[in-house]
């Protein structure tokens, strides 16, 4: 009887610890997510005019940064691949170097096999859209996503995100 007691317990404590080690990352200045829906209503549909922005804040421009595209879709989205766009702003105000078009592989494209983190029917990826970025100035900057895709309503998108990484010494 106490074994059967013990392992619920021992599971729970497992869970817990990988939890708290997977949350514990002294090098993330930010990260968010965003749900997205179509004009209407419908979930899980990027709409071309939904244009997402994270704004974060930099405080060291002395140090480097990586900045990562997250990207949540379910298993029924009809493409191997996202485009996506990004512009991002500077704490002027201005357009920091030019808007860049991103490509990212969310399946095989010869098998068809989901790429990424999954759970069930739901994926998670995280793409390196950025490497060793050095911000000019301190201030709060923004992030703004755009689908790039040959479809205005692009079903099966469920969120996407932003998390800037310092670099660690």
């Amino acid at each position: 009887m106490n074994k059967l007691l013990n392992r619920p317990v021992a599971l729970l404590l497992a869970v817990a610890a990988a939890l708290t080690l997977s949350a514990c990352d002294p090098n993330r200045v930010y990260e968010e997510n965003t749900d997205l829906a179509s004009p209407s209503g419908a979930p899980y549909v990027w709409d071309v005019q939904q244009r997402p922005s994270f704004t974060f804040a930099i405080a060291d421009t002395t140090a480097r940064y990586d900045v990562y595209f997250n990207v949540r879709n379910a298993a029924d989205y009809g493409f191997y691949n996202l485009y996506l766009k990004h512009t991002l702003t500077g704490p002027e105000g201005r357009v920091v170097g030019r808007p860049l078009l991103h490509q990212l592989i969310l399946r095989n494209p010869k098998t068809g096999e989901p790429l990424g983190a999954g759970s069930g029917d739901i994926f998670d990826h995280q793409a390196l859209a950025l490497r060793q970025v050095r911000f000019a100035r301190p201030g709060t900057y923004k992030v703004t996503l755009e689908q790039y895709m040959r479809q205005n309503q692009l079903p099966g998108i469920m969120s996407v995100g932003v998390r800037v990484v310092k670099e660690g010494k």
